[in-house]
């Protein structure tokens, strides 16, 4: 059993598919940790600004099956892929790390946006701060501690139901 640490984003209807997106992350993985959502301008173009959140979960699934559960799941709700690559999006779902493995195929492992983007490290200084980052060495919660915060993010309160 692994232990995936998986990134959500949304900048078009946000509260809706990120809902969506832990609906079926549930289905798939059963029980889930999840970070709190935190709210982001767009970085790389002029847009909306995003939910982004961090996931939790234990698979019995290869790297290749869960790459290709998100991209079902985001196929799904919407996503655009004959798009620009920084562009609005109704759901992004990255894997960030598996376990602790260091790869470049079938995907790069841990995904390089860690260290580079605050969207994606703060959340996962507050899920999994004390779990060390495959490549640095360094827990999240260090990474986070020695970033650059340049990128402004915020916390929202967030409601999972759907009423």
């Amino acid at each position: 059993m692994a232990f995936i640490l998986i990134s959500i984003g949304s900048n078009i209807e946000r509260e809706k598919h990120v809902r969506l997106a832990i609906r079926e992350l549930k289905q798939a993985f059963g029980s889930l940790q999840i970070s709190s959502v935190y709210e982001s301008e767009a970085v790389g173009f002029d847009g909306e600004p995003f939910y982004n959140l961090v996931v939790g979960a234990n698979t019995d699934l290869s790297i290749e099956a869960c790459v290709e559960l998100f991209k079902g799941i985001e196929d799904r709700h919407g996503r655009k892929r004959n798009v620009a690559r920084f562009s609005g999006r109704t759901l992004d779902l990255d894997l960030l790390t598996y376990d602790q493995i260091i790869c470049q195929q079938p995907i790069e492992l841990p995904r390089d946006e860690i260290t580079k983007n605050a969207f994606v490290l703060l959340p996962l200084a507050e899920l999994v701060p004390d779990q060390i980052h495959p490549v640095t060495g360094q827990s999240y919660r260090q990474l986070w501690q020695h970033y650059p915060k340049q990128q402004k993010l915020w916390t929202v309160p967030f409601s999972w139901s759907e009423d």
